[in-house]
């Protein structure tokens, strides 16, 4: 250190910032430290094998928009595929949707309705001429808004990025554009991806709308359920997955670690960050994800992972372990199809789970919005409970730390592979713990939808609005297809994720705010009834 020196190596602090630091968002200039999720050492023989998607037959197009709005991307693509219904006619219903509901749970940051319908316009044109590109075809679907698409808005849901247009598209988004799919909208992400909180307000539970959503891929759920979009990408770091589509209900993906590649995509955590689908059903996931996944040549960390086919696993042939927060109609009805369930207890010694995932995070995000911080931009972020503090205390965490907490993330990484003993396991998909744990290993998760119970302080009677019950269904990582496998099954003979939320039809005795009311009511007590001080704190990310 030089004599009258401030600060420890200056120079080089300064020529680092300079160099990589200067954008924000870790769109550019990846970190050479490249986290590897997999067990097995099992790598992929050229291009990945893809899935066997199932054929249907026999589906008629409803009469009404709205019954059109709730099928599943399957059936709509059948309808397509089968000419009984055009894209841009499809299009427009889920336009129309998007502007009718957005009002009420404020949960649509852009629609992108010129680059709609030119979309649909061109599948159309395809089939016409006897080519058709697969399941999604036609099919409109949003993003979350972390994601780049050219000539729109990317805002990552923060005042201070409120009018950024990146000229780059997004890996997934490429994927998606040549299997023929259609965006109609780039959905809410929670500011700088935390919570539900953004610039235009805060997302709201199409199942019971005096809630808020919880996790910053609060647009794709609620869009998802509310029948807006058939389909959605969103992004998990640390629970933004999970969290949203428990709250409202949806079939939802959250992949291994490094199956979908992520340029164009904000960053938080270069090797937590996953991209993936929040859907109807687990079939829907399955195939989206046979779609968006494979090697990304701009991300160091995404790879053609091997998957095999979920639509040919032989359930009967699985052991399944059950948690004590295992809902347990989920391994009744598993076990009747003759899957081998067991009780288990998946056991670590690593007992600071929470806090390695949160030191990394924190860091990580930091590096990320440097400049952000630095020029005091943070002063105008919409919650200032949350980056901004984590991120001044991440400002002086040592190297030394943040080093000892990547290699405390190894040892946990190798109890949990010693100990899971099973082909996969069924829990509760919002623990906090389970929810670091899974991402610190980058192990998938699908949250499948069990069923519904009343809300909390509900009108005096008759009222439609519900908690949503759901759980999670886990598996080692690349081994996303058995978790696919199992949860199809169960669909395959319920039907809890085919409720329509009661956005028009509350009940006689229960009614729809106005927008105004809603805003009215956001500072009253009934609303922090529902802001659980615990579940605030992990709100995550």
């Amino acid at each position: 250190m030089a004599k009258g020196a401030k600060e420890l190596n200056i120079p080089i602090y300064r020529a680092n910032r300079k160099l990589v630091a200067r954008e924000n968002g870790g769109l550019h200039d990846p970190s050479v430290l490249v986290f590897n999720p997999e067990w097995t050492g099992e790598e992929a023989q050229g291009a990945p094998k893809r899935f066997s998607c199932p054929t249907l037959s026999g589906i008629q197009k409803p009469e009404r928009d709205e019954d059109i709005a709730f099928m599943n991307v399957l059936e709509l693509g059948h309808l397509i595929q089968t000419k009984q219904i055009t894209s841009q006619e499809l299009t427009r219903i889920f336009l129309h949707r998007l502007k009718k509901y957005n009002h009420v749970l404020e949960s649509v940051v852009s629609v992108t309705e010129e680059l709609a319908y030119d979309q649909a316009k061109r599948a159309d044109e395809l089939l016409g001429q006897g080519i058709y590109l697969g399941p999604l075809h036609g099919i409109p679907y949003g993003l979350k808004d972390i994601i780049a698409v050219p000539g729109y808005k990317t805002t990552w849901g923060s005042e201070t990025f409120k009018d950024q247009v990146l000229n780059m598209e997004a890996w997934v988004y490429k994927r998606l554009k040549s299997a023929g799919a259609v965006l109609v909208g780039k959905l809410v992400t929670g500011s700088l991806a935390y919570d539900s909180i953004w610039f235009g307000g805060r997302t709201r539970n199409p199942w019971n709308i005096e809630e808020f959503i919880t996790g910053s891929s609060a647009g794709p759920a609620a869009c998802t359920s509310a029948g807006m979009v058939p389909f959605a990408i969103g992004s998990e770091t640390a629970g933004s997955i999970t969290y949203p589509a428990a709250r409202c209900g949806v079939t939802a993906l959250r992949p291994t670690f490094g199956t979908v590649g992520r340029t164009g995509v904000m960053s938080i955590s270069e090797s937590l960050d996953k991209l993936g689908p929040f859907c109807r059903t687990a079939a829907d996931c399955a195939f989206i994800l046979d779609v968006i996944r494979g090697k990304d040549p701009d991300d160091l960390s995404s790879k053609d992972i091997t998957l095999h086919d979920p639509f040919s696993v032989d359930i009967t042939k699985l052991t399944v372990g059950y948690l004590e927060d295992a809902e347990m109609e989920v391994v009744q009805v598993l076990q009747l199809m003759g899957v081998n369930v067991v009780q288990f207890k998946l056991n670590y010694t690593v007992d600071s789970v929470q806090g390695i995932l949160n030191l990394m995070m924190d860091v990580d995000m930091l590096a990320h919005f440097d400049e952000w911080q630095r020029s005091g931009q943070d002063d105008v972020y919409e919650a200032q409970d949350k980056w901004p503090p984590e991120l001044r205390r991440a400002r002086i965490v040592p190297a030394v730390d943040y080093l000892q907490a990547q290699r405390a993330r190894g040892k946990l990484i190798q109890e949990v592979r010693g100990n899971f003993t099973v082909d996969a396991f069924i829990g509760n998909a919002t623990d906090w713990e389970r929810v670091c744990m899974g991402n610190l290993v980058g192990m998938p998760v699908i949250v499948v939808p069990t069923g519904f119970k009343s809300i909390s302080d509900p009108p005096p009677a008759n009222s439609r609005r519900r908690t949503t019950i759901t759980t999670g269904i886990y598996a080692p990582p690349q081994h996303d297809h058995i978790a696919l496998a199992l949860a199809m099954a169960y669909q395959s003979v319920t039907d809890h994720h085919k409720q329509r939320p009661p956005i028009d039809d509350l009940g006689p005795d229960d009614s729809i705010p106005s927008h105004s009311e809603l805003c009215t009511h956001q500072d009253n007590s009934v609303f922090k009834g529902f802001q659980d001080a615990v579940e605030l704190e992990i709100l995550e990310l």
